[in-house]
């Protein structure tokens, strides 16, 4: 009985089973909580992996790299992104993500409509990893395309402070707003 209970406790304890994000930006833009509700009745594994590398500081002090006024604003870079890093190079920011593998697409009926955060990738769509958008607006042309992961809840006014990047990609130059802490809420 009580390995059972043991077993249980663990298991709610478990990062798996978070329901959101919060996430305290800082910078020279943004500065304030924006609360994620993490869709895991949607894309589980998506969900898992933002919940782990939250609960485990990944996060924390990692930049939001590319911003596109009027699109969205990518950030989770947790191998070159992290601002308090030693050797932080903001160049690099963007081109990482985390030691755990890729994950296969979990793509949904949900819109990308503002203030729904979806997982980053490269060309392949089984390549998503540690890094996400928040939408700071509808980008319907990236439905089933992207994963959509969660959708802010309450700080939409903190993702639209966000410092906004130059030219098509959205590079931030200068000094980046980042994830000052991240934490899993029940």
């Amino acid at each position: 009985m009580r390995n059972w209970l043991a077993a249980v406790v663990l298991m709610v304890a478990s990062p798996a089973l978070a329901t959101g994000l919060q996430i305290e930006v800082a910078g020279e833009g943004a500065n304030g909580t924006i609360t994620i509700d993490l869709l895991d009745d949607v894309a589980p594994k998506h969900a898992q992996r933002l919940a782990k590398l939250a609960a485990e500081g990944a996060y924390d002090g990692v930049v939001f790299h590319r911003v596109i006024d009027g699109f969205m604003a990518q950030t989770g870079d947790v191998k070159f992104g992290n601002s308090t890093a030693d050797g932080f190079n903001m160049r690099m920011a963007g081109m990482g993500g985390s030691d755990l593998g890729n994950l296969a697409q979990e793509f949904s009926d949900v819109p990308f409509d503002r203030g729904v955060v979806g997982m980053a990738r490269a060309q392949d769509p089984n390549s998503a990893n540690s890094q996400f958008f928040i939408m700071f607006d509808q980008g319907y042309f990236l439905n089933g395309q992207y994963t959509v992961v969660g959708r802010v809840t309450e700080g939409m006014e903190v993702v639209d402070a966000i410092k906004r990047g130059k030219g098509r990609n959205g590079a931030v130059v200068g000094a980046p707003d980042f994830m000052k802490k991240v934490t899993v809420t029940p």
